[in-house]
């Protein structure tokens, strides 16, 4: 394969963030998928470490480098240690960032630091169980009542949805004269009249909590909107391409595990008394994969400079979304199939990574829905984005 971009310092980054999963977070990965939620000191050891959130300024705690490539080297090494279950990326660089772009300074102040730390834990709620792909479907609202806003519905599929002290929701603040008027609202752990149900009991990805949002007249002050309350939709859009761009160096990284698992069996499986890696049939297979994972790869980490440099299209990062979660459904049924009646018990990885990788194709954004953006594309030139981010 091509040799990748790294500068010296992210390489040192990944060597120490590798050498952290392996000592605090691969033990109890077991534990947390049988309890259906990652402990919270794993956030909490991040962050005293460093790794949690890289981008905030310096005095909010972080590090002050917003360069991706940090937290694709995060994402790589937790597909490649077997521990995206804890989705760090989610409440690091998926939701963090919205206090960057929108939030004022007396927010950032009050919640960045506790972020970086880990006290604090993220979650974003947008998806209905009638509105995930249509936003227009939503039936969340915040009402203006003078000093606050009333919040009233529910959401699902809430990634963090137990563990978030703090979460940004979506809701319709002028539902009958504006439905498309969305704002954002910053809801805090023990507000009256937010409460939670117990984690789903999921296919796969077992140890991240994913639960439904309950809001009944929670009365969220102005203090906690987030930017112009009537910009909430354009904000969403803002960060759809670093989002998808997320989901494709996760389904990537996954696929470049699962690969590598399915070498090692076939390398050591016999069959009629010869290896199975000896087969012409598992070489052509296994060199079809090859092929496209070094493919996708390359284009993967142009997106990344792509994001660097402001360029990064939604539509570019629809494509780069579109086959990476493709291809990494391709990669495990091929490695199940080739581990055989082994791929099917549950201690072996390549079983976990199978369940894991099915939502892959549902959460930010549908293979449907980017098929829809990319098709627009290519014969109105409409880069209408769509908003769809199931499992989120």
């Amino acid at each position: 394969m091509l040799k990748r971009e790294f500068t010296e310092e992210q390489k040192l980054f990944r060597d120490a963030y590798r050498k952290f999963l392996h000592e605090e977070i691969v033990p109890y990965m077991e534990q947390w998928r049988e309890q259906g939620i990652v402990d919270r000191q794993a956030f909490k050891k991040a962050g005293e470490m460093g790794f949690l959130m890289v981008w905030p300024d310096e005095e909010f705690g972080g590090l002050g480098d917003e360069d991706f490539r940090y937290e694709q080297i995060i994402i790589e090494e937790n597909q490649y240690a077997l521990t995206a279950d804890w989705n760090c990326t989610l409440h690091s660089r998926l939701v963090g960032p919205y206090f960057k772009r929108f939030a004022n300074k007396e927010q950032q102040q009050r919640f960045l630091p506790k972020c970086v730390t880990g006290e604090t834990v993220l979650a974003i709620a947008m998806t209905e169980p009638d509105a995930g792909s249509d936003l227009a479907g939503m039936r969340a609202t915040a009402i203006d009542q003078g000093d606050h806003y009333l919040l009233n519905g529910n959401k699902t599929f809430i990634s963090n949805g137990v563990n978030a002290d703090v979460v940004i929701v979506a809701a319709k603040i002028d539902p009958v004269n504006n439905p498309r008027q969305i704002g954002l609202f910053i809801v805090e752990r023990g507000m009256e009249g937010f409460d939670r149900g117990q984690p789903f009991k999921k296919l796969g990805q077992k140890a991240q909590d994913t639960a439904e949002l309950f809001f009944s007249n929670v009365k969220v002050p102005k203090e906690n909107v987030l930017g112009d309350p009537s910009k909430g939709f354009s904000y969403l859009m803002e960060g759809l391409a670093e989002e998808r761009l997320i989901a494709a160096v996760e389904c990537l990284a996954a696929a470049q595990k699962a690969f590598d698992i399915t070498v090692d069996f076939t390398n050591e499986r016999k069959l009629f008394k010869q290896r199975l890696g000896q087969f012409q049939n598992t070489q052509f297979k296994l060199a079809d994969l090859r092929a496209e994972l070094d493919m996708q790869q390359i284009y993967v980490d142009q997106c990344v400079r792509a994001l660097a440099s402001d360029e990064l299209t939604a539509v570019d990062a629809a494509k780069a979304k579109l086959v990476t979660s493709e291809l990494l459904c391709r990669v495990v049924d091929e490695g199940v199939q080739l581990h055989g009646g082994s791929g099917y018990i549950d201690e072996y990885p390549i079983c976990r990574m199978y369940a894991d990788a099915r939502v892959t194709r549902i959460y930010a954004g549908t293979s449907e829905v980017m098929k829809l953006i990319i098709g627009r594309d290519i014969y109105q030139g409409d880069n209408t984005p769509f908003i769809d981010r199931d499992m989120a």
